[in-house]
């Protein structure tokens, strides 16, 4: 069964379903016969993926396998899927835009949005913010120290659904230990941005371990705790941990009950004072709790 919020299981558009979700799993564009499983594994978001994971001999076939997915010219059921994009100033970028914004337009596209890599020019951001239906999804995924200083701006621009964080590449940029607790001071800042903004929490980068269950729930809980909405995810086999990481345990939803019913005076819980911090933070973790069910 798909998670709850994965738009396999639910009819939402681009943007609602984007905004919501937890999970957002990559798809090498060349590797089409991947898309169908990448649909139907409870992901939150599957994003068909024209940049990184696609050699350069092989983006103009990703790029058709890509359009045929999500409008399918026999008629067929589109595949429902962002599409990460080939970076700005690259020889693809033109034609992946104008193909898929066209493809954007064709009745019953699966179609959700793009995801944009390297995002660092607002201007450039808001331009292609302007060409896009407004139900398709925009996120800007963040992978440089330019992205990074320009967070709150790239968030503002109208119309973009939120942000997304590339630790792997934004550790390149600066030179730093790619491990987790080393971009701190990035993961905080994208969550402030979205934060100020009034844009859903950022989707955190995701984690390099496939088969180690417990790195992977230990990135997806920091993640959690920094204020991320979701995570990134590179295999299947990642998406259980990481959205049961943002899930309030059994013992978060007693807790909150807990405060909730102390709430209208001065109080304590578990010896310690209840103000309305505390019971604000209590009913998030019942409403998303109730999202689960």
């Amino acid at each position: 069964m798909a998670p709850a919020g994965s738009l396999t299981a639910v009819g939402l558009t681009g943007t609602e379903g984007v905004a919501a979700a937890v999970t957002a799993l990559f798809v090498p564009g060349d590797r089409p016969e991947r898309f169908a499983k990448a649909a139907a594994s409870g992901a939150g978001v599957v994003i068909i993926d024209l940049e990184d994971a696609v050699a350069q001999d092989a983006k103009s076939a990703a790029l058709t396998a890509a359009l045929e997915a999500v409008a399918p010219e026999g008629g067929g059921a589109p595949v429902r899927a962002l599409v990460r994009l080939n970076t700005q100033g690259s020889c693809q970028y033109e034609a992946d835009i104008t193909l898929l914004l066209s493809a954007a337009r064709t009745a019953g596209s699966g179609l959700l949005g793009l995801v944009v890599p390297k995002a660092e020019d607002p201007g450039a951001l808001r331009q292609l913010r302007v060409d896009m239906p407004k139900h398709l999804a925009l996120v800007p995924l963040i992978e440089s120290a330019l992205g990074v200083v320009n967070a709150v701006d790239l968030a503002r621009v109208p119309g973009v659904t939120r942000l997304a964080f590339g630790a792997i590449d934004f550790a390149l940029d600066i030179d730093a230990d790619g491990g987790d607790r080393f971009l701190d001071h990035a993961r905080a800042q994208l969550v402030l941005a979205s934060r100020a903004a009034g844009i859903a929490a950022p989707l955190d980068s995701p984690s390099t371990d496939i088969r180690d269950v417990g790195k992977v729930a230990e990135s997806a809980r920091l993640a959690r705790n920094f204020g991320f909405g979701g995570k990134l995810c590179i295999h299947p086999d990642q998406l259980a941990t990481v959205h049961s990481a943002f899930v309030p345990t059994q013992t978060d939803v007693e807790w909150a009950l807990s405060v909730i019913g102390a709430e209208g005076g001065a109080a304590q819980v578990d010896g310690k004072m209840i103000d309305r911090p505390v019971t604000e933070r209590a009913k998030r973790i019942l409403q998303r709790a109730r999202r689960e069910q």
